[in-house]
C-alpha cells in the first residue's frame, strides 16, 4: 500500500466514524482508488453507505461539521432512494454516496437478473468487489458473494450489446477526401469502447464507459482478449490514420473470432460482414448526345 493510499484511507476511517455513529448505518465501505491502492495526489475518496432509512440532510450537516467538511454539492434524489454529498476535507475531495438497503438490492437486481448493461450501476458492481468494509462487514460479504457471481446470461448480453462496429477500415478512402477529424476520433473512441465491452462479457468483468480508467489494469484481469490488447488498444490513437484502421480491423477480427470459439451462441454474422465491407466510389456515367 503506497503512502498515499494509507493517508487516505486513514482520513476516510477517520471522517466515517461520525457517520457510523448514526443507528441508521447499517454498512460503510470505502471503494475506488483507495480500496485498490493505487492513490496519487489527484485521488478522491469514495464511500458507500447504506441504511435503512436514509439520515435527513440535518444529519449529514452534523456528520460534515463534526469532519470540518466544506460541503460542495449534493447530488441525485433522495426521494428515489439514494443520493450522494461531496465535499472537501483538509483538500481532498470525499464522495459519499448514500443508499437505502433497499434500493441498492434493487440496482443489484437490476443488473444480475434483468442484465441492465448500460446503468452507471455497472460501475459500482466493480466497486463492490474490490470494496474494503468498514462497517457492517457481514452485510457487504453478502454483496460481494452475489456480486462475484457474474451470470452467463449477463455475459452474453455485454457480448451482443457491444459486438458493434462502424466499418472504418472500408471507408477511411472517403474519409481522407472530408474534414472529419471529430468523426474519425468518435468512431475510434467508441469502437475502442466495444471492443471492451465485448471482452467484458467474454471475461465475465463488470464494465462502463462511464469515466472509464485505468485501462491497463483493467486488461490484465482479461484471461481472453486479442494478443497485447493493451498496448495495441492504446496505440491505435498514435497511429497514422491507414494503420490505425487497419489495426482496428484486426482487433475486431481477433476478437469476433473469441467471440465464436468462447460464445457460439452469439451471432456474428453481421460483424464479419462488415469486415469484408468496403465503400466503392461511384463513376459518373458518360453524358448521352440526343440527335
Amino acid at each position: 500500500m503506497t503512502d498515499r493510499t494509507q493517508y487516505l484511507l486513514e482520513l476516510v476511517k477517520r471522517n466515517a466514524s461520525a457517520y457510523i455513529a448514526n443507528p441508521k448505518t447499517k454498512a460503510v465501505m470505502v471503494t475506488g482508488s483507495v480500496a485498490e491502492g493505487l492513490c496519487d495526489e489527484y485521488s478522491d475518496c469514495d464511500v458507500m453507505l447504506y441504511y435503512d432509512e436514509l439520515p435527513s440532510f440535518e444529519e449529514l450537516h452534523l456528520a460534515r461539521q463534526k469532519n470540518q467538511a466544506e460541503l460542495i454539492g449534493i447530488l441525485g434524489d433522495r426521494q428515489e432512494g439514494a443520493f450522494g454529498e461531496s465535499f472537501l476535507i483538509n483538500g481532498v475531495e470525499c464522495q459519499f454516496a448514500h443508499a437505502t438497503i433497499a434500493q441498492w438490492e434493487k440496482e443489484i437486481f437490476s443488473i444480475l437478473e434483468e442484465f441492465d448493461i448500460q446503468s452507471p450501476i455497472m460501475k459500482a458492481m466493480s466497486g463492490t468487489l474490490v470494496g474494503i468494509p468498514l462497517y457492517g462487514e457481514t452485510l457487504i460479504q453478502q454483496w460481494k458473494a452475489k456480486v462475484a457471481n457474474y451470470p452467463d446470461g449477463l455475459a452474453q448480453t455485454m457480448v451482443e450489446h457491444y459486438l458493434k462496429f462502424v466499418p472504418i477500415w472500408g471507408m477511411h478512402s472517403k474519409l481522407a477526401k472530408r474534414d472529419t477529424t471529430l468523426w474519425y476520433y468518435q468512431i475510434m473512441v467508441e469502437s475502442s469502447q466495444n471492443l471492451l465491452g465485448v471482452l467484458s462479457g467474454l471475461n465475465r468483468l463488470y464494465y462502463s464507459t462511464f469515466q472509464f480508467k485505468r485501462m491497463n489494469r483493467f486488461i490484465e484481469q482479461m484471461e481472453i482478449a486479442p494478443i497485447n490488447f493493451a498496448s495495441r488498444l492504446e496505440r491505435l490513437f498514435s497511429h497514422e490514420v491507414p494503420a490505425a484502421v487497419n489495426e482496428l480491423k484486426a482487433l475486431v477480427q481477433e476478437t469476433v473470432e473469441l467471440v465464436e470459439i468462447h460464445m457460439p451462441p452469439v451471432n456474428t454474422t453481421e460483424a464479419r460482414r462488415k469486415l469484408g465491407w468496403r465503400q466503392q466510389p461511384w463513376k459518373q456515367a458518360p453524358s448521352s448526345t440526343s440527335l
